[in-house]
């Protein structure tokens, strides 16, 4: 008789899958395809008969115009089996405006002849839209359909901002692999070049022209070279090196902004990055070659490197046993241990890398073949080229995805990145913003010294506004922030924080009263929308939770001389308050340029731990603004502040700051702003109550200052030791220019946190370098907020 394991020992039925949680734009399934369409802003997308429609009104309170059309260009509702139509006024209106983000719309409109001065739209929504209202319709036939958010610009005190609209289309014939619809050309292509899977295309590409390197399904990586086209006129073939380039650059890899090029061996740029959506790549390790697949035991599996041989030959360029190469969307890094490790991309079909050359180039792109990892998701697949006219223009962007289910968003400028642009070209990317950096006439430590002493004017338009409105208004708010809305008055502002169920924080910011059922929250991250979003579903309250973020940008003016300046240039309706009278977290509603000006709120509040306001506009009206403010500072000095002078006095100040001094795994306590969670005078419950009056009752850390002997720089993370132990954590580090002092916030094990407390800041591997230090009152300037205040 047979042996066989005893039962116990046998796993009963067939193997399961591997079935990985994952975000929805990697999920979908091969027939659909999800696009965002912004408020104020429309977008185009061809349809086949049967395609399923879905159109969502994300926030709500959105109006959607429709239009479809013929294959001809003749716009016909009954394309979507729909006959209420009206007029186009809404997308029309938006073409007028010369909006730039809508350029490649027009394009597309031009190019397949479509007219809008007579066309109809099928109307959805409407103000009183609720979050979540959809409309469903299927295509009847070919055509286009082009979906429109339409809205005038925000009225601040109505809190009429424009949101977005989420666009799913279910395709009756579900896509195959390698023939996912692109997306629409940047510009006219002058190269449109398919590079099939497991292959190779060289091309050549000439000085200040735009390569455009598109994922076609997603998840596949795509190994880039190039040379210096003199050079290999002359037979000097130099390409691209990642060693000297990541050494030139201090990046792993080249993104857009001022760390953005790379070098061949000789230092010579040969290629920018312009724009970038995917936003990971390997910068480590050589494109894929024989060698690589022998040593793991599929020898004679096709590679990059062969690939690369066999294209360049043509051009004359030696082939290599391994070529190096800028690896896009290869998901590579180095942990702890200085192993490399890799795993599927993170690029989505439809991802692309926007390069410029830098100089007349021979390139070459392949579609990589690894088949045996997860390097391209198990299933290698096309890459798209596509290059356009030097004459052309394109922003530096990179994409943002405010949360990992949500349709990326690329860099934009604020209102007054231009007048910024004229004093500098330090700027860098922040939560989807291009932020100025620092000033060559003006550094870090003298914009320090013009806010403690003077006045100085910075952009914080990153920060996340969202407009609050309808009859649950307060109870929302009064349930996801851990301030007593009940007592915050019209025209009032609190700061306060808000929380997961376990205490952890999402976020901290301000809170605007408007109205007794009216609220902005200015906030510092887009999870904040989402939660208090997520939290009025589920209880089911009669409340918008919408975004003005991109409605409302904000020129902070801060120091003593603040109030003067803005005294001179603000006008207010003899109903509102006026800025001397203005106290702190108050605002008010007024003009600047007198009674028929610009319209702005201005707010008494800040981030620098001086007297201080901030000026929120429309971004049309950004540029006035800004040289208002300019106009009226130039008498009393006033200097531009980039983020590197912020964060010098925003940490002197102990302004908190997320994901360095607080994060999900962080309480309001531990965070040193415990006095946001009032658990004695609030009666009325919200999220996060329990585990915070749990963690009060038991505090595991503390925030507290650090005052660092010496000059040697410490940095967020470097760890605090007792001993050999760790003890604790720096959040945030600096040296005051104030006094000289290197100081740093810190969260530290509540045994050891007393002031006075001796420790040391371990360097290197925490053990082989100490640095003195010691516990310090917090903040270490102006604790009794006496600055603000006056």
């Amino acid at each position: 008789m047979l042996e066989q394991p005893p039962a116990q020992l046998i796993r009963p039925g067939p193997p399961r899958p591997s079935q990985a949680r994952r975000a929805a734009g990697f999920s979908r399934a091969p027939g659909t395809e999800r696009y965002t369409v912004p408020g104020g802003g429309a977008l185009s997308i061809a349809l086949a008969a049967g395609d399923g429609i879905e159109i969502v009104n994300t926030e709500g309170g959105q109006a959607c115009e429709l239009l479809a059309a013929t294959p001809e260009g003749r716009t016909d509702a009954a394309l979507l089996d729909c006959r209420a139509t009206a007029p186009a006024e809404g997308l029309r209106a938006l073409l007028a405006a010369e909006e730039p983000s809508l350029t490649r719309l027009r394009r597309a409109l031009d190019r397949r002849g479509i007219a809008l001065e007579a066309a109809r739209a099928i109307p959805l929504f409407g103000d009183s839209s609720p979050a979540g209202d959809s409309a469903r319709f299927t295509a009847q036939g070919p055509g286009w359909l082009i979906v429109a958010a339409p809205g005038p610009a925000m009225d601040f005190e109505a809190q009429s901002t424009l949101s977005p609209l989420a666009l799913t289309v279910t395709r009756a014939a579900p896509r195959e692999t390698g023939h996912f619809a692109l997306p629409e050309p940047l510009a006219d292509p002058v190269l449109d070049l398919r590079v099939g899977s497991a292959t190779a295309r060289a091309y050549r590409v000439a000085k200040g022209e735009y390569i455009q390197i598109l994922d076609v399904d997603g998840r596949q990586c795509t190994d880039f070279q190039c040379f210096d086209a003199r050079k290999v006129d002359r037979g000097i073939f130099h390409p691209l090196d990642v060693t000297t380039t990541r050494t030139i650059q201090g990046h792993a890899y080249p993104m857009p902004g001022l760390h953005a090029k790379y070098f061949d061996q000789d230092n010579t740029a040969l290629i920018e990055v312009v724009q970038d959506t995917c936003g990971r790549h390997d910068a480590f390790a050589m494109a894929c070659n024989a060698k690589y697949y022998d040593d793991i035991g599929y020898p004679g599996h096709v590679n990059c490197s062969d690939n690369f041989n066999g294209a360049l030959a043509e051009h004359g360029i030696p082939g290599r046993p391994g070529w190096m190469a800028a690896n896009f969307f290869f998901n590579t890094g180095i942990d702890d241990h200085g192993v490399m490790y890799a795993d599927e991309p993170w690029s989505r079909p439809g991802d692309y890398v926007l390069l410029r050359a830098l100089t007349d180039l021979v390139c070459v792109s392949s579609a990589c073949p690894d088949d045996t990892s997860a390097a391209n998701g198990w299933q290698p697949t096309d890459i798209h080229v596509r290059s356009y006219a030097a004459q052309e223009k394109f922003s530096r962007a990179v994409a943002w995805r405010p949360t990992p289910d949500e349709e990326p968003i690329m860099t934009r400028e604020s209102a007054f990145h231009a007048s910024f642009a004229a004093l500098t070209q330090d700027f860098v990317e922040y939560r989807g913003f291009w932020l100025p950096n620092s000033f060559p006439q003006t550094d870090a430590v003298e914009s320090y010294w013009a806010c403690r002493e003077g006045v100085v004017a910075m952009d914080l338009s990153a920060l996340r506004k969202f407009e609050i409105t309808g009859p649950d208004a307060a109870a929302l708010m009064n349930w996801v922030l851990t301030r007593n809305i009940d007592k915050l008055g019209v025209g009032q502002v609190v700061y306060s924080a808000m929380c997961y169920p376990h205490g952890g924080m999402i976020d901290d910011g301000t809170l605007f009263r408007l109205g007794p059922q009216n609220f902005r929250w200015i906030g510092g991250s887009d999870e904040g929308g989402v939660w208090m979003r997520e939290e009025a579903a589920r209880l089911g309250l009669n409340v918008l939770v919408r975004s003005s973020t991109d409605q409302m940008h904000n020129l902070a003016v801060q120091g003593p001389k603040s109030r003067t300046l803005l005294a001179e240039i603000l006008w207010t309706a003899p109903h509102q308050t006026p800025l001397q009278a203005l106290d702190w977290f108050r605002f008010t509603v007024g003009r600047i340029g007198g009674e028929t000006g610009v319209p702005v709120v201005v707010s008494r509040t800040g981030y620098t731990g001086e007297l201080g306001y901030e000026i929120f506009c429309h971004p049309k009206d950004g540029a006035a603004v800004f040289d208002a403010v300019w106009t009226a500072g130039a008498p009393l000095g006033l200097k531009p502040m980039g983020l590197e002078g912020l964060d010098l006095v925003r940490i002197e100040a102990g302004l908190v700051f997320a994901g360095y001094d607080f994060s999900d795994q962080t309480d309001p306590f531990e965070a040193g702003i415990g006095f946001t969670v009032p658990l004695k005078s609030k009666t009325a419950d919200f999220v996060g109550r329990e585990a915070l009056i749990r963690r009060k009752e038991h505090p595991a850390r503390k925030f507290v200052g650090l005052e660092i002997d010496g000059q040697d720089p410490v940095a967020h993370g470097d760890c605090l030791r007792l001993g050999r132990a760790q003890v604790g954590e720096i959040c945030s580090a600096m040296r005051s220019p104030r006094s000289g002092q290197l100081i740093a916030l810190a969260r530290i094990d509540i045994a050891h946190a007393a002031e006075g407390t001796a420790l040391e800041v371990g360097r290197l591997d925490g053990h082989l370098k100490r640095l003195s230090a010691r516990v310090a009152a917090f903040p270490h300037y102006d604790p009794k907020k006496e600055r603000p205040r006056s």
